[in-house]
């Protein structure tokens, strides 16, 4: 429909337009329209699911649907517009919220994709559906939309996508300091054609590059390394973020950044390891790295596919569940950093494992707990 802001104005580096049909798409629609009357609208929808709908030949599915109407001007989350198509409506009832976004479950939607076809403006349309339909104040949350009313907020509408991207899971100076320096890189690599695979290589490979300075126990070099190993976990974020900024979110991206991060983990556990060997001449140090990589690559794969479905614990969630979060956080990595400045990281080793294989029986145990109930 057409609004103020020109559907083609891009928005965290996808032009609005594409932005709503991508994030529809996501949110699991499976036929999505737009207006012809929109500028340019062939053209910015190329590549997606979504066709046009025109006056003279609108495509009319029959049976009951529920057809919902956003106007060209939102910034949508994808989880929002799933709340939309889940929502428990009422029929022939039209729920409309303050920015003309509108759901109506209807048997006759030949009639109301004709009159979008017709119309050419959300408040046109809803001003003609009204008659025939009762309105009521919109069922639905308010705050997983951005309204754009001028060219001016675009960058407020940025800014609450970035905050947006913030995982409910995080640990407190993963949430209050890496955040907050992968963020402002995000917004900048948006812009550009770096792809969140490119962001997770080059993450890796800053990783294990770190690795390498703990096979020395000099103070300086382990603090280096726990430098790097802290700048991979902020490029680690960027990818991430990257992916559902442009709602460009894979399977596969997923496991190349889990298991990405994985290898460096093990990698920094098996340089510490070696490092203390050729320091000390003993051979205890390579048992200590390999109990601590095998669990923590068993824990891995317990917790793989909970991660790549990015599961939170709400209110409802046990202590056990609480507590096997906790033990994800990656809030560790400054106990490293703090523990290099002194040469000391063979006692993150001594720490980890312990804390790894005592991780993984508590992944194990409610695993089993799940299962039987």
């Amino acid at each position: 429909m057409a609004e103020r802001v020109p559907p083609g104005t891009v928005v965290a580096g996808l032009p609005l337009l594409r932005r709503i049909v991508l994030a529809g798409a996501r949110a699991g629609f499976a036929d999505i329209r737009v207006h012809k009357a929109l500028a340019g609208a062939e053209d910015l929808i190329v590549g997606t699911r979504a066709a046009t709908l025109t006056p003279d030949e609108p495509d009319t599915p029959r049976g009951s649907r529920r057809i919902v109407i956003v106007p060209a001007n939102l910034v949508p989350q994808p989880r929002w517009l799933r709340s939309l198509l889940d929502a428990e409506l009422s029929p022939e009832a039209i729920y409309v919220d303050p920015a003309l976004t509108a759901v109506i479950v209807t048997a006759d939607p030949a009639r109301v994709l004709a009159g979008a076809a017709r119309c050419r403006s959300a408040g046109e349309l809803l001003g003609e559906l009204r008659g025939a339909s009762v309105e009521l104040p919109g069922a639905f949350e308010l705050a997983g939309r951005f309204v754009l009313t001028a060219r001016g907020d675009v960058r407020r509408a940025e800014a609450w996508l970035l905050r947006g991207l913030i995982k409910q899971r995080e640990g407190f100076m993963s949430r209050h300091v890496e955040r907050r320096i992968s963020l402002a890189l995000t917004r900048r690599l948006v812009a550009t054609r770096v792809t969140p695979d490119a962001m997770t290589l080059v993450s890796v490979a800053v990783g294990l590059v770190g690795a390498t300075f703990f096979l020395s126990v000099s103070p300086g070099y382990q603090l280096v390394g726990a430098l790097l190993f802290l700048a991979h976990s902020i490029l680690d974020g960027c990818d991430g973020e990257l992916a559902r900024l442009k709602l460009i979110e894979s399977r596969r991206g997923a496991i190349l950044d889990f298991w990405g991060d994985n290898l460096v983990h093990a990698a920094v556990f098996g340089c510490i390891a070696v490092g203390w060997t050729l320091t000390t001449g003993a051979v205890w140090p390579l048992a200590l790295g390999a109990v601590t990589i095998a669990s923590g690559l068993g824990s891995a794969a317990c917790v793989f596919r909970r991660t790549l479905l990015d599961v939170v614990s709400g209110a409802g969630a046990s202590m056990t569940d609480r507590l096997t979060e906790a033990f994800a956080h990656r809030d560790f990595i400054y106990l490293v950093v703090v523990l290099s400045a002194f040469g000391r990281a063979d006692v993150f080793l001594v720490l980890a494992s312990v804390g790894t294989p005592i991780f993984l029986l508590l992944l194990l145990w409610v695993g089993a707990a799940r299962r039987r109930a």
